[in-house]
């Protein structure tokens, strides 16, 4: 059963990762790393109840804490860039 959940888990970031590198926007591609970091804690975690260690599940919060973080930084970043790069396209056309 948990093989089952690990397959199912890398399948879903392999398929989060198709869409960061294809994706057609930079929120898509944010959208999609975010997720695959999500997964990142879930496998944390199903590693963690199948080694029999609690301390995984500490450092999956921890790991879920730094990718939330870390995806509001990124995402104020693209925010506050985006109309300097819309501005400049306009002064082109």
């Amino acid at each position: 059963m948990f093989l089952a959940a690990v397959l199912a888990i890398l399948t879903t970031m392999v398929m989060a990762l198709i869409r960061a590198f294809k994706g057609p926007s930079a929120y898509d591609r944010m959208l999609a790393v975010n997720m695959v970091g999500t997964k990142t804690v879930l496998l944390i975690a199903v590693g963690g109840y199948v080694l029999a260690w609690p301390a995984f599940l500490d450092i999956a919060l921890l790991y879920a804490l730094v990718n939330f973080v870390s995806t509001v930084a990124v995402m104020r970043f693209f925010e506050y860039r985006e109309p300097e790069e819309e501005a400049g396209r306009g002064d082109q056309a």
